[in-house]
């Protein structure tokens, strides 16, 4: 297959830049797959679409800032002459760490993206603030680097006080305040994503009961986000892509509820990059691991019954998910009707329900 077999076009308008108030007040496109049509419904109605036995499944992993700005200490810089205008600028200009994942138990050594990549050579030291420095150990594909930390103390402590809200770069604005509470699902647990959970987002206290009184029971597991879920494509054969791993966990009570569920019905692709995950080691079970599992059309589906997900990127790994589960023409036709009827697109925007 080829990637460009899974592109739509999208206005630039139709991508939301900024939440809506109400979580709850999303607009839901559901794609019925066995009669090949959709309908244009609200998220508030899920609960309607829910029965007794059904498994209503949750990524609780928890978004921490992990887009940090600094400035470089030019240990590992080409000389610049005193006189030369550009050797304040040099130093002073910004530098992006953008943290991927932990590469050690004590969280000081990361993989991450960095900006400006060409210009951070391997031991350039990176100063972000209150008495903290990152050091470049590696370069790897695509601007990925490896880096160390030097701070006393835990690093997501850190993080907490000097990181951004690392929003998508289609949002085309600065972080603010509110995107801290608002750019995290309601019942986020789990410390470790650099990108939230997005189909999760809708979700408010409310309308979980609503679901729990429908019937559905409630599971939640964990995978945190990083490149696996949001690095683009950059192959040309969809069958030549391959995934980051992502680290997941599934408890026993957990595996327990899906084994009994006559119906799952997963909220978001990384929740069912998790549960298919699972159910290729056999009947779920507690368990802890990394999944690199690229799902794309002729994937044979084996828990997940149905699917709650956002509006997702051309030609992304996610949108071949999508497709994988309910078939290429029906989803790209599907996007086709939610451009032209005005959802909004991407993280803050609306979402499908595809049974």
């Amino acid at each position: 297959m080829l990637l460009s077999d899974f592109d739509y076009h999208l206005p630039a308008s139709s991508i939301a830049q900024r939440p809506l108030e109400d979580r709850a007040a999303s607009r839901m496109l559901v794609i019925d797959r066995r009669a090949g049509r959709w309908e244009d419904r609200l998220f508030g109605d899920l609960p309607g679409f829910l029965r007794p036995g059904d498994c209503l499944v949750l990524n609780d992993s928890r978004v921490f800032p992990s887009r940090l700005y600094g400035h470089r200490a030019g240990v590992r810089s080409l000389p610049i002459g005193k006189k030369n205008p550009k050797r304040r600028e040099y130093l002073s200009g910004r530098v992006e760490l953008f943290l991927t994942r932990p590469l050690s138990g004590d969280r000081k050594t990361w993989e991450a993206l960095v900006r400006p990549g060409r210009k951070l050579r391997t031991g350039e030291r990176v100063f972000l603030g209150e008495g903290i420095e990152a050091e470049i150990l590696a370069r790897g594909e695509f601007g990925q680097r490896t880096l160390r930390f030097h701070a006393e103390g835990d690093i997501l402590e850190h993080l907490e006080r000097i990181g951004h809200v690392p929003l998508p770069p289609y949002i085309r604005r600065p972080d603010e305040p509110g995107d801290r509470e608002r750019y995290q699902t309601v019942y986020a647990r789990e410390t470790g994503s650099v990108a939230a959970p997005t189909a999760g987002l809708h979700f408010t206290a409310g309308m979980l009961e609503r679901c729990r009184a429908a019937g559905a029971v409630e599971v939640r597991v964990t995978l945190h986000v990083g490149l696996g879920t949001f690095q683009p494509i950059h192959t040309e054969l969809v069958e030549d892509h391959r995934m980051h791993a992502e680290s997941f966990k599934i408890t026993a009570e957990a595996a327990a509820a899906l084994k009994a569920a006559s119906r799952i019905v997963a909220t978001g692709t990384t929740t069912v990059r998790t549960l298919e995950s699972a159910a290729r080691q056999g009947p779920f079970r507690a368990m802890r691991g990394e999944t690199d599992l690229f799902i794309y059309p002729g994937f044979e589906f084996r828990a997940t019954g149905a699917m709650l997900t956002n509006f997702h990127l051309p030609k992304s790994s996610l949108l071949i998910l999508v497709c994988a589960f309910a078939g290429r023409e029906l989803t790209l036709a599907a996007y086709r009707h939610a451009v032209q009827a005005g959802y909004r697109f991407f993280s803050y925007g609306d979402c499908m329900l595809i049974l």
